[in-house]
Formats: structure tokens, sequence, C-alpha cells
């Protein structure tokens, strides 16, 4: 056997991580690993270090509405030329994830399709004592247009890798919904390569789980590519949801940008953990990726005591010859001057608060070109306002 490497070993950049598909190839996590100190490992039901239950076979379906042409799925085995393409993994948990899958779904649009209506892709966790592992491939043919939702619901302990392959000239739109029950663990690495004149635009909801972790990668193999990362998390009592996230400029002429906001909310009697998020957010621009142009930021709206959230931005640049990069982060509370102007216009204290989350997050969930989904986001917003105002109410 190999020997095991250090968790996320860096060789020379953050961008050059040590990958691999043997879950042997890692040790076992620990809390004083960079990439892990925020998380809660003991809460991860031995996803981590290999004591997990049996697991069953994952339940995934995928809807092609009759509209959608040059959609067609497959199952193919883990060892076929389709998988992997984008990257291996860079953690124990990813490795384990395909070690353990039994197979992969592979989801292509062909070449020069064009489709504004989403497909669906739906993992619907086996039940609260059942873990299961799933490799899912999303390839975008040259020229093609898709848009993919990728959906996550019930409960369970549920790991998996998502690679999304962008062709030359091709525009994918994937929305990962995590709408998991409170009780359910969730640990995804989500890579993304896109060619020649490549557009992804990736937003990421998480508002149900226990722990919900996801690692979105992105590299850009030619010029021209251009990625947009938005988030929108709602973290409760118990409830812990970490983002961390590395785009790569590798080449020439690329652009990016990621928006991610997060509000928290507790009761501090509850006897549940704080309500916890995490975002770490890495952008890395090699010595060649001249003319990049680059910006990232992340929010964070603290409602309530009893609530944490941490925010790393992290800029790694290797040339000055570029259009533009940036950085921010900020964790905060309510802005009084916000509420203050509301309540001056007649407007109840609790209304103005609902009204400020909700304008916090507009800025996210505005962008998301799927109107249902803009919609459904919003109402999950008003539900966690309404719910803390409920807990008040019986304090």
């Amino acid at each position: 056997m190999a020997e095991t490497v250090k968790n996320a070993t860096v060789h020379n950049t953050k961008g050059d991580l040590f990958t691999s598909f043997d879950v042997d190839d890692f040790a076992v996590p620990h809390g004083k690993d960079e990439v892990w100190r925020y998380v809660p490992l003991r809460r991860l039901r031995g996803l981590h270090d290999g004591t997990f239950a049996e697991p069953i076979a994952p339940i995934i379906d995928v809807e092609i509405p009759e509209s959608v042409e040059g959609a067609t799925t497959q199952i193919v085995s883990r060892t076929d030329a389709l998988v992997g393409r984008s990257g291996k993994a860079v953690d124990r948990v990813g490795a384990q994830a395909f070690t353990s899958a039994e197979n992969a779904l592979v989801l292509s649009f062909a070449a020069g399709s064009v489709n504004k209506t989403p497909v669906a892709i739906k993992v619907q966790g086996a039940g609260l004592d059942n873990t299961t592992f799933a490799h899912l491939v999303i390839d975008v043919e040259a020229g093609a247009e898709a848009v993919v939702d990728l959906r996550y619901t019930g409960t369970g302990t549920h790991a998996d890798n998502v690679e999304f392959v962008i062709g030359d000239n091709a525009k994918l739109t994937v929305i990962v919904d995590a709408s998991w029950n409170d009780d359910a663990v969730h640990m995804s690495g989500q890579t993304a390569i896109l060619g020649r004149d490549a557009t992804l635009r990736h937003s990421a909801a998480v508002f149900g789980g226990e722990v919900v972790r996801i690692v979105p990668r992105v590299k850009f193999t030619q010029p021209g590519g251009d990625a947009e990362m938005l988030g929108v998390y709602f973290a409760d009592d118990g409830q812990f949801f970490e983002q961390r996230l590395l785009v790569d400029h590798a080449v020439p002429n690329c652009r990016s940008n990621v928006l991610y906001k997060g509000a928290l909310q507790a009761d501090p009697t509850s006897g549940k953990p704080e309500a916890h998020t995490a975002w770490i957010g890495d952008v890395l621009i090699r010595s060649n990726a001249l003319g990049t142009d680059t910006y990232e930021a992340n929010r964070n709206l603290v409602l309530t005591e009893g609530a944490r959230a941490d925010a790393v931005p992290n800029l790694e640049i290797e040339t000055g010859e570029i259009a533009g990069a940036g950085h921010a982060a900020t964790v905060g509370r309510f802005d009084d001057e916000q509420e203050f102007y509301l309540r001056s216009r007649g407007i109840p204290p609790e209304e103005a608060r609902r009204l400020i989350v909700r304008g916090f997050f507009s800025e996210v969930i505005g962008r998301i070109p799927v109107a249902e989904i803009r919609e459904e986001l919003e109402s999950r917003v008003a539900a966690e306002l309404e719910s803390l105002q409920a807990k008040k109410a019986n304090a």
C-alpha cells in the first residue's frame, strides 16, 4: 500500500493539492488539519474514517423534460473514460465516495444542443441509519447550452463526487440545492473544467441538513472561460454548513466572480450545537494567467446569539499582468440605519427585519435564471424568518 499523505498536502500552490481516488492514499482527517479545522468530525457518522454504516445503493432519479433535446443518461463503470476528467478527490471523504460507489451516472448534452429548461437530478436520502455514495458526471459538449437542477432531499448519510465537464463555447447553469431534512449529513466534492470560451454558472443553496460540506473546484483549461459561483445558506440550531471553494486561473484571459451570502440564527436554550457556517474561498492566478479578471465576496448576517460564522477569502497571485483581482468578507448583524429607516416609516420591527434579510439575499437569488427556483428559495428564507419569530414568541 502506498504511503498515506497529509490531508490537503500543498506542493506549489493551493491548486496543486495531492489528488487521488484511492481512499488508502489519504490519512484520516483530524481537527488540527487546516482544511478540516472547522468541521465537526465526530458528527460525520464515519465518512472520514471508514466507520460509516454498511453502504447501500443511492436513490438517484433523472428527469429530462420532453422539450429538452440532446440530453442522454447512462450508467458506466467508475473506470470508464468518461469518469475522472475534471480531476480526482482532494480529501479522504471524496476518495471514499469514489471507492465505495458502485458505478457513475453520466448526464450528457450533445454538441450544439441549446436548452433553457432544467434537467432535474434528484438525490434522495436512503434513511437516517443508511449510508450512500455516488459519482455524477455532467458533460456539456462543445457549443451546447444546458440547465441542471441538482437537488438533495430526505435524510441519511451521503457523500458524492460531482463532475462538470464544459466543452468549448458551451454553457452550463447548475443549481445545487441541499434541501435535506435537518438530520442529514452530506459531503460533496464538485469539480469543473472549462474549455475555450466556456461558461459556468454554479449556484449553491444550503438550507437543510445537520452537517453539509460542499467543496467546488473550478479550473480553466483554455482562454476565454467565464465562471460565476453563487451561494446562499441559512443555518439554524445544530446545523453546520461549510463551503470551501477554489477557482484556478491556469490560462490567460478568463473571468470569475464569486458571491456567497449566508444568515445564521439560533436558540441558545435549545441544547443543540451552535449554528455554525464556514466559507473558505481560494482564487489562484497562476504565472501564465495573463489578463485574469476575478473578484470574490462572502457576506454573513448573524441574527441571534449562539451563532458563529467564519469567512476566509484568499487570493494567490503569481503575475501582475491581470485585469483585476479582489476579495472581501464580512460577518455582522443588522444594519441599524436600515432598520431605523424602515421603522421610521411605520413598519413594525419584526417586519423591518424580515425585509432587510430578504433584501440581503435577493442580490444572489435574483441571479438564478430559473424563476421557479428563485421563488422557492425566497419562500425558504421567509420560512426561516417565521421560524425565528415563532421561537421568540414562545420564549
